[in-house]
């Protein structure tokens, strides 16, 4: 003890000593502590459990129900509530159909015009210009597309009168004769009932729910809207994304954007697939009416390339149309003929093109797009027929992307707003004079230019009594 009182060393050691003993012994009692706590909450949450369970065994319905009717109830109100919210959904489209038909159709168009602009734009071409030869290359050929088949209707159809009353005489005189025994009374009254029927069968499919209206405004008006949105969408697409995403609580905005990537990437192999596709049955049909000698072999496969973006079914109906006309124009073996080359595209498309590049672009079985064709076109008409599968199958890629949850170990980045340019999609104005947004540093606080700084510096250097004397404003950034 001498020895430590005379030696500043040892006295520094033995209070190091101390120092490390007590440590240790408060970190026993935060040891004991913790594993008291831990102790106590395993007891609080052991508690409520038995406390649920003698409540529901005093209920006196659900331990009288079978296990069954009470899972069959669970899941029965909770499809009720989905049903109901998807309802409301379809009641809201079916409202502003003359506004969500045309943002639709932009949408689906500029799944292909995205990426062509994308590709000018990296090959360093303004964007502003490559925009405008996108609207304007579109433009152009779906108007040299129309042109071109109205010019050959037009050449086609002339005599087409005498013909058809060629074809109905000659018709009536073969069932007059054939075991039959029409007579034309019975003939005119038949094909009377066909026709109202027809009328009544095809009014569902060309009206429909979703149908943008059959006057001249409402088809010029969704025209301008489609323009319009595809128009936007070419140009900020990205932000007005972004903008949508923020709409989403914070939490959900990484499986929001994840899934929207999802969609947008099938929405475009669908698009580009069922160009290829399309092309091929109208090229097919179009080149076998052609040589077959049928009259309007253009105008047969635009029509079948129109058709054909309604997957399986467009192409059959738009093809039975080139086999009347082969059937009135020229005789039954080239109507036949017709009949054959038609169901050989039809056999290639479905075996062929439909499961080995329709069904790995979309990743939607053939069963589940006939369905979903069908369903569509008799709650919605054209367009309901138009757009089922590429909703079904961006809905199916989202709910995959989202059930999946690669969102939580490697979310994508969600997109910026920018703040400078187009300001359309910000929430909220910057530029407004005197507006500060909230969270933003004080007026003082913010930065000011580098040359300015720096001559105040200087000054502040040269003559520091006359620059404090002189009132010049204080800022905080400079301390």
């Amino acid at each position: 003890m001498s020895e430590s009182r005379g030696n500043p060393g040892a006295r520094a050691l033995l209070r190091l000593r101390r120092r490390r003993s007590a440590e240790r012994a408060r970190e026993r009692v935060r040891e004991r502590v913790r594993e008291s706590a831990n102790q106590a909450g395993s007891e609080l949450v052991a508690t409520p459990i038995e406390v649920v369970t003698s409540t529901a065994a005093v209920n006196g319905v659900d331990e009288n129900l079978p296990a069954g009717i009470r899972l069959a109830g669970a899941w029965s109100w909770r499809l009720i509530v989905i049903a109901a919210a998807i309802a409301i959904l379809v009641f809201l489209v079916i409202q502003l159909r003359l506004i969500v038909i045309p943002l639709l159709v932009a949408v689906l168009v500029s799944a292909l015009l995205v990426p062509f602009v994308a590709f000018l734009v990296r090959h360093r071409w303004p964007k502003g210009v490559a925009v405008a030869l996108a609207m304007v290359g579109t433009l152009v050929l779906v108007a040299g597309l129309v042109t071109l088949a109205s010019t050959q209707i037009a050449e086609g159809t002339v005599g087409l009168s005498e013909r058809l009353t060629q074809f109905f005489d000659g018709f009536k005189a073969f069932l007059a004769g054939s075991p039959l025994q029409l007579s034309e009374t019975e003939i005119n009254t038949y094909v009377q009932q066909g026709w109202e029927a027809l009328q009544e069968d095809s009014a569902v499919f060309i009206s429909g729910a979703l149908s943008v209206g059959s006057t001249l405004g409402h088809l010029l008006t969704g025209l301008l809207l489609a323009l319009f949105s595809l128009l936007f969408i070419l140009i900020d697409g990205k932000a007005i994304w972004g903008w949508i995403v923020r709409i989403f609580p914070r939490r959900a905005r990484a499986a929001v954007d994840g899934a929207g990537i999802a969609g947008w990437t099938t929405l475009g192999n669908f698009a580009k697939v069922q160009i290829l596709v399309a092309s091929i049955d109208a090229v097919g049909i179009g080149v076998g009416a052609a040589l077959l000698g049928v009259p309007m072999a253009i105008p047969i496969g635009i029509l079948v390339f129109l058709g054909s973006f309604i997957p399986i079914v467009g192409a059959v109906a738009t093809g039975s149309v080139a086999i009347v006309i082969a059937l009135i124009f020229n005789n039954w073996a080239i109507a036949l003929a017709m009949l054959g080359v038609v169901l050989l595209v039809q056999q290639v498309e479905g075996h062929v093109l439909q499961p080995l590049i329709m069904g790995t672009a979309v990743k939607v079985h053939p069963l589940a797009v006939v369905l979903v064709v069908a369903a569509g076109a008799l709650l919605a008409g054209i367009p309901g027929a138009l757009f089922a599968v590429p909703v079904a199958a961006v809905l199916n890629a989202m709910t995959s992307y989202v059930a999946g949850g690669t969102w939580r170990s490697s979310p994508p980045t969600v997109p910026t707003v920018p703040t400078t340019g187009s300001v359309l999609w910000q929430t909220v104005p910057q530029s407004r004079p005197g507006y500060r947004p909230s969270g933003a540093p004080a007026r003082t606080a913010r930065l000011r230019p580098r040359s300015l700084l720096t001559s105040r510096l200087a000054s502040a250097r040269v003559t520091p009594k006359d620059s404090s004397a002189s009132g010049a404003p204080h800022d905080s950034s400079e301390n």
